[in-house]
Parts: C-alpha cells; structure tokens; sequence
C-alpha cells in the first residue's frame, strides 16, 4: 500500500517597515555599523539594507519614496531599452 503526502508551501507574509525604522537603520549603517550588525539587531533580513543604504543615496531620499518614483518593471522593457506604451 502507497501513501502519498501533499504538503502546500506557506508564503511567509512580507515584512512592511515604516520610514522611520528605515532611516534609523540607513543611519547606523551610514555612521559604521556592518550591514549584519544593524540587520541582526533590528531584524531585517541582511540583503535588505543596501537596497535601503542605495535608495537613500540615490537622490538623498528616503529609501521608501525612491520606490515609489521607481517601480518594479514586471517585464523588464524599460531595463532592456524598449519602447513603452501608457494607456
């Protein structure tokens, strides 16, 4: 006799911070803390803060209005130089 498991994969929900635990964590980053120091204190996953540390140099924002000017590219057109069109 054949026993056959399904087992599902449970999404982990994606982890939201507000602005302000953002800047704190740019900033320690920014004064010399390592990207894992500052990532094992708060909590974020490690590959997170240079996103943040590179949206906030870019243009001196804070990393959440640089993406919201810069939104994901599902497809990639705009990356691979292809004309777009807006409706």
């Amino acid at each position: 006799m054949t026993v056959t498991v399904e087992t599902k994969r449970m999404k982990i929900p994606k982890q939201e911070y507000t602005a302000g635990f953002k800047e704190l964590a740019v900033k320690r980053v920014k004064n010399g803390s390592s990207v894992g120091v500052v990532a094992k204190d708060l909590g974020p996953v490690e590959q997170t803060l240079p996103n943040w540390v590179k949206a906030a140099a870019a243009g001196g924002e804070h990393p959440a209005q640089a993406r919201e000017r810069n939104p994901k590219r599902s497809d990639g057109a705009l990356r691979q130089g292809r004309a777009v069109k807006y409706a």
